[in-house]
């Protein structure tokens, strides 16, 4: 999935202002400005759009793990990943709201979405792991879209 598009979903789904996104960004301390949060909303064809790279994505994956849970005592803020897969954004999300595999198979269906416990667990996996499975676009749509009917009811 497109970045963009992910942040765009995410910001639906928990109905942040432009002022709560910079807040997100913040926890990960990245200064963002209203302008630029503005960009990355923004679609593709739409004047002034901006490509949301791996690295503020993960930023603000990390800044929302920060919001959600708080720091782990003693720790500090991660430095953000170089390449981000659609199986660390949905790791990033299930740490955040503090999923368990009965909720998101909970969450997927409400999203008319059928996963099951092995291959769940597949997608959580060490990449080096002969049974990890790579998360598709499909699966993190239906997800985000299980979200949305979760935390505000509608869909996207």
């Amino acid at each position: 999935m497109i970045n963009n598009d992910i942040i765009r979903r995410l910001r639906f789904v928990f109905d942040y202002s432009n002022a709560k996104m910079i807040k997100v960004f913040a926890q990960a301390n990245v200064e963002v400005s209203t302008d630029e949060i503005i960009s990355l909303l923004k679609k593709e064809a739409e004047e002034g759009y901006k490509a949301c790279n791996d690295k503020v994505m993960c930023q603000f994956l990390d800044g929302l793990i920060i919001e959600k849970r708080g720091l782990r005592p003693g720790s500090e803020v991660p430095a953000p990943v170089k390449n981000l897969t659609n199986n660390l954004i949905f790791k990033k999300l299930r740490i955040a709201l503090e999923l368990r595999e009965d909720d998101i198979i909970e969450i997927c269906g409400l999203a008319d979405f059928v996963i099951g416990k092995s291959e769940l667990g597949a997608l959580f996996r060490n990449p080096d792991h002969k049974n990890y499975k790579t998360c598709g676009d499909q699966i993190l749509r239906n997800f985000l879209h299980g979200l949305s009917i979760k935390h505000r009811g509608v869909e996207l």
